[in-house]
């Protein structure tokens, strides 16, 4: 059943659909409004990543770099070793796949203050293709120290994750998408950096997700119930510091475990949760994602099905990680 402290809406199939992207934009206004020393970069882009808000608000504090990422991160931490909190926004093949060497060097390593936007993110960018859509920005992101990673499942989310990342000193990466996904948390959610959010609770199966497929593991999870398969969910928003006591106690609980996510399943949210738990309660998983190839053009919808992310692909994984159980 729906943990009723999540504070879900109340039917996640009439869920409005809005792009995580959004809750980027409003929040990066608000922290804006609060704090004179939060400033945005971006690369040509200021539209589609949303940053365009907080320019049209605060001019004098925004800086348009061109298409030029390396050089964006570089004048980031600059400004942030002079006392400025910088956002820097790109699509996420471009940041942090074009200048991950000066997010490692610059910013992680010299611990600036950064926070990084990777927008478009993900198979379901669709038209545009393979060469812009990230499906490896996890796996190079979260093995970065000083590095916090975040993939925020939903537009509410998303500005709290921007906010939250605003007010804490250090780096942080922010993943978003570029579609409309369901808007399934509400202001009240709980939400906290290193905190993963236990959405359904059951006794046969774990669900781990991130980003858009939180939603896809909910409606998994109730068709599930349908067989007599009782399953939690949980939002894993945070990849990086990982919540390890949340999820070695729902391994614990159900003994068997799925993870979800829209990225490779080589060295993403499955893999640092097969980390864990291989370290602390070793069970049955099976992972949900890309299979180790890149993307192509087509619509969202058509892609994530095609490239097995979607509820069906999860329950297919929970009922064959179920027989290893046995």
């Amino acid at each position: 059943m729906i943990n009723p402290e999540m504070h879900l809406i109340e039917n996640i199939h009439k869920a409005k659909g809005i792009p995580s992207r959004n809750g980027y934009g409003h929040g990066l206004v608000k922290l804006g409004e609060k704090n004179k020393d939060i400033v945005a970069l971006c690369c040509d882009l200021t539209d589609s990543t949303r940053v365009g808000w907080f320019r049209e608000k605060f001019p004098e504090r925004f800086i348009e770099v061109g298409v030029a990422e390396q050089n964006m991160i570089s004048i980031a931490a600059g400004m942030s070793s002079e006392g400025k909190i910088p956002f820097v926004s790109s699509y996420a093949v471009f940041s942090p796949g074009r200048n991950w060497d000066q997010i490692r060097v610059s910013v992680c390593y010299s611990q600036e203050n950064v926070k990084i936007q990777g927008a478009h993110a993900g198979i379901s960018v669709g038209p545009d293709g393979a060469t812009h859509q990230a499906l490896e920005d996890i796996a190079i992101t979260r093995c970065i120290p000083n590095l916090i990673v975040l993939v925020p499942c939903d537009a509410v989310e998303g500005e709290k994750a921007t906010i939250k990342a605003g007010e804490l000193k250090g780096p942080v990466y922010l993943r978003f998408g570029r579609e409309k996904v369901p808007t399934i948390t509400t202001e009240k959610t709980p939400f906290e950096i290193g905190k993963a959010e236990v959405y359904r609770k059951g006794k046969d199966v774990t669900i781990v997700a991130c980003g858009i497929m939180v939603f896809e593991a909910l409606v998994a999870a109730e068709e599930l119930n349908k067989e007599g398969i009782e399953a939690t969910v949980i939002n894993n928003h945070t990849i990086k510091p990982i919540d390890r006591e949340t999820l070695v106690m729902a391994a614990k609980e159900t003994k068997a475990v799925v993870t979800a996510e829209e990225h490779q399943i080589q060295g993403g949210m499955g893999s640092a949760v097969a980390e864990v738990l291989s370290e602390e309660f070793p069970v049955p998983i099976k992972f949900v994602g890309i299979q180790n190839r890149f993307g192509e053009s087509g619509e969202p919808e058509e892609l994530l099905e095609k490239f097995g992310c979607t509820s069906k692909n999860i329950i297919k994984a929970v009922k064959e990680v179920l027989e290893n159980k046995k």
